[in-house]
């Protein structure tokens, strides 16, 4: 099943890449017709056909509703599915290209999927009281680790004084091949400079804090008002969510955007690596006396080496050690939590053979 030529340009302007890979894909994919998940309900998905489609509620596979399904393998905002003819139920799921996820606010260790299929992650933050290196180099973390491009918007450069300066806290970001674009959210001639991201078959996605700007950049980008936007707090600049739910919306440059809500927690799932968003250190690393070198009181540390003389920035260090013991963390409870599943899975089958015997 692949597209007839009329449609794709229709797919286009909703992501669909239409390169090899894809086609390959949706060639060995049952189903009737491709569409992208739009939005995510508790029991149902809404499903794109194009960009000027009114939304289609579609229903999941059974499986994918069932409570021990891994909640990573059912469908995100973003992923591509195949349809039945009726284009009343999800056939198929294609694999993913990328996926951005994080984990879950609060103490236990679950992972929250946030988009699929993703070309570039637009990191938007806030030139004032939300401009933060170290949540900036957190977030660059996850979307090392997601398959997709990160990309570092500035937003309210046309309110800050000290953009140059903000800029350069972020030297080693740059260094590390990190787009940096500092703009007026609100001017459709400062955001031209993100238009290259944006063109048809590409999918980009905003991340940030409340209140950083992204339903005023994604307005911009539209050419209308389509995003709500609520003006921050004086005293810390923080806003209000005006974006409740992620949702995909196409682009007069031809491609579509994902908005996400603002992130109160910037957490680690367990399957990134650190080292990613840290070249600079991992680059120092490599001159330590031992291999498993922890960087702290070891003898012939080139990382400490480094501190002592003021060539590494001790709070960016800092961060990366944080960083590290917490991705340790939620990669140990990960694997607890699939060992548990498969300890409560044959015990499961068990039961169930001891109860109706083997067929």
């Amino acid at each position: 099943m692949l597209p007839e030529p009329q449609d794709l340009a229709r797919l286009r302007a909703i992501g669909w890449p239409d390169d090899d890979t894809a086609r390959e894909a949706l060639a060995a994919a049952p189903g009737a017709r491709l569409a992208r998940v739009a939005s995510q309900h508790r029991t149902a998905y809404d499903v794109a056909l194009g960009p000027d489609d009114a939304l289609m509620k579609v229903q999941p596979p059974m499986p994918w509703t069932r409570p021990r399904f891994p909640p990573d393998e059912r469908a995100a905002v973003g992923d591509w599915v195949t349809l039945d003819a009726a284009g009343r139920n999800i056939v198929a799921m294609l694999p993913r290209r990328s996926i951005l996820k994080r984990g879950a606010a609060g103490e236990h260790h679950r992972q929250q999927l946030i988009a699929a299929n993703v070309d570039h992650v637009l990191v938007v933050v806030g030139l004032d009281q939300d401009f933060n290196p170290r949540r900036i180099e957190r977030y660059l973390v996850l979307i090392r680790a997601s398959g997709a491009d990160p990309v570092l918007v500035l937003t309210k450069a046309d309110e800050c004084d000290i953009v140059d300066d903000c800029v350069d806290l972020l030297m080693e970001v740059a260094e590390s091949g990190v787009p940096i674009h500092p703009v007026n959210a609100k001017d459709p001639a400062s955001t031209a400079v993100l238009h290259p991201y944006l063109g048809p078959g590409r999918t980009v996605v905003l991340v940030g804090s409340s209140g950083a700007g992204k339903s005023t950049l994604t307005n911009t980008l539209l050419g209308r008002e389509k995003m709500k936007t609520n003006a921050v707090r004086a005293n810390d600049s923080r806003g209000r969510h005006t974006t409740t739910a992620r949702v995909l919306l196409p682009l007069p440059q031809g491609g579509c955007l994902i908005d996400t809500p603002g992130m109160r927690e910037v957490k680690l799932s367990g399957d990134e690596d650190v080292a990613d968003a840290f070249e600079d250190i991992e680059a120092l690393a490599v001159d330590c006396r031992f291999r498993d070198c922890g960087h702290g009181n070891e003898p012939g540390c080139a990382v400490r080496a480094a501190l002592d003389e003021g060539v590494l920035d001790e709070a960016r260090f800092l961060n990366y050690a944080k960083l590290r013991d917490e991705m340790d963390a939620a990669a140990t409870s990960q694997a607890e939590r699939k060992a548990e599943a498969r300890v409560m899975g044959k015990a499961l089958n068990k039961r169930l053979k001891d109860k109706y015997g083997r067929r």
